[in-house]
């Protein structure tokens, strides 16, 4: 799987999520009137709307990429041969699979 293909199921999803998140945050609170460490912050309403949605789509990506990491098998995760089995590679097996042998 190319990585562009291994990345949309994460990066979509949060970029979904992320605009949601911005719309409801933004609607709550004024831009104007957000504090950070008791001063307030000294950013135009479309930056701070920027850094807002880079922000959740940041958090929401983690989300999701931590996810996709839950999902894996424990064969995945731990390969082990069974007894009387040769250890074998997954990633290598996977390749030797999908090229077909050379003649020569």
């Amino acid at each position: 799987m190319s990585r562009a293909r291994a990345l949309i199921p994460v990066l979509w999803p949060s970029f979904v999520v992320a605009g949601m998140a911005e719309g409801v945050f933004f609607t709550l609170f004024d831009p104007l009137d957000l504090h950070l460490l008791g001063d307030p912050v000294a950013m135009s309403p479309l930056a701070a709307y920027t850094v807002g949605f880079f922000a959740f789509w940041t958090f929401a990506a983690a989300s999701s990429a931590f996810t996709c990491f839950l999902q894996r098998s424990a064969a995945e995760v731990n390969p082990r041969p069974r007894p009387g089995e040769a250890a074998v590679d997954p990633s290598r097996s996977a390749r030797s699979e999908a090229t077909p042998p050379a003649r020569g």
